[in-house]
């Protein structure tokens, strides 16, 4: 009888104490907490965190201010400039107008832009080249165009230099280039099939039915109101660095979109529920694009817009970073996992070394297993 007490009361005991221990996803959350914490302080520019783990928020908050003159927090609700995550938005509307057939991704740009000044450069180039950065067209827009001239220059302003060129970088497809005014080239082709505005077009096509009701996009003038400023930190002053201050903000095509953590997560749901485009166009976007004339030392590592993980990686993931100003970005998709992590800062932020942070946190908490 002593015996079955005895069981009886360390089986107690267990209980109590498993009770008493924080569940896998309260550590994991304590820990990214205390990463963020210590990168972004309360009376400064800050940024917004969002883990979603199928449908389940696992982690949301937000640090810091988004504006230093009227000191409001910043909150997962937050909209921030996304700087180059906007180039996944324009890429899907270019693949919707395909599936359509309003479009190819094997049309040449002397299909859109018959003024090309060597019109060899325009049969060339395709489509899909944009959509990979491997056009090789040389981005020479400093050259001719001034920093005050770029502050306000819209998308047609920042790709008119590029056909201007007498010459490739390198054969299309054969190496990787990373290029912002292919995707200013890719919104006005948007604009050119659809006989509106491109921001309108890409609204409708996926702002509306992913749920994103307080997303906007750069048309003109600076969204002043319901955002979060960008600052940059010179010795001890915080000076903003955004619409205005710094150039190109204007040539939204490649940046121009502005979103929250909370609803950058829901355009990922809307993704994996395939909710405006089909399956089989969303996963080829998110493989990896190889060309037979490939020359790089470097293995392909995007797809169409999307950066990839190498096959041999032991987990899938599916990702873009932006910088623009002093806004950085980082939003990450581990498809296999239903793991979304969403990171919007209106400060420069080592981006990457956060993310390997993050996913080391959830890899010791047993989430990528």
């Amino acid at each position: 009888m002593a015996k079955k007490i005895l069981v009886s009361l360390m089986y107690a005991a267990a209980l109590a104490l498993n009770a008493c221990m924080p569940s896998p996803t309260d550590r994991a959350a304590t820990e990214v907490d205390h990463v963020f914490k210590n990168a972004l302080k309360d009376a400064e520019p800050g940024g917004a965190v969002i883990i979603m783990k199928g449908e389940r928020v696992v982690f949301a908050k937000g640090y810091g201010q988004a504006d230093l003159h009227s000191k409001e927090s910043i909150t997962t609700k937050t909209l921030f400039n996304t700087g180059s995550i906007s180039k996944t938005f324009i890429c899907n509307v270019i693949l919707q107008l395909a599936d359509e057939g309003k479009l190819s991704l094997t049309d040449s740009l002397s299909k859109y832009f018959p003024d090309f000044k060597n019109p060899g450069i325009a049969n060339a180039v395709k489509l899909h080249h944009l959509l990979t950065h491997t056009s090789g067209l040389p981005d020479n827009r400093w050259d001719l165009l001034s920093k005050e001239f770029l502050l306000t220059a819209k998308d047609e302003e920042n790709f008119a230099p590029l056909k201007q060129n007498d010459s490739l970088l390198f054969e299309p497809g054969s190496r990787y280039d990373y290029s912002n005014p292919a995707f200013n080239a890719l919104a006005l082709i948007i604009e050119k099939v659809e006989g509106r505005k491109w921001q309108q077009v890409l609204a409708d096509r996926i702002f509306k039915p992913a749920g994103m009701r307080a997303s906007v996009i750069t048309d003109g003038a600076f969204p002043e109101k319901g955002v979060a400023h960008a600052y940059v930190k010179t010795d001890s002053t915080w000076r903003e660095l955004d619409y205005g201050e710094e150039p190109t903000f204007a040539a939204s095509g490649n940046g121009g979109v502005w979103s929250s953590a909370e609803e950058l997560a829901q355009y990922e749901i809307a993704l994996r529920k395939a909710v405006f485009m089909k399956k089989e166009t969303i996963a080829r976007s998110r493989t990896i694009t190889t060309y037979e004339n490939w020359k790089s030392a470097k293995p392909p590592f995007i797809g169409l817009s999307w950066f990839l993980s190498q096959p041999g990686d032991s987990l899938k993931v599916v990702s873009h970073t932006g910088s623009q100003g002093g806004f950085t970005s980082d939003f990450v998709s581990l498809p296999e996992k239903e793991i979304v992590y969403v990171l919007l800062c209106n400060r420069p932020q080592p981006i990457m070394q956060l993310r390997a942070s993050v996913l080391a946190i959830l890899k010791e908490n047993h989430w990528l297993e």
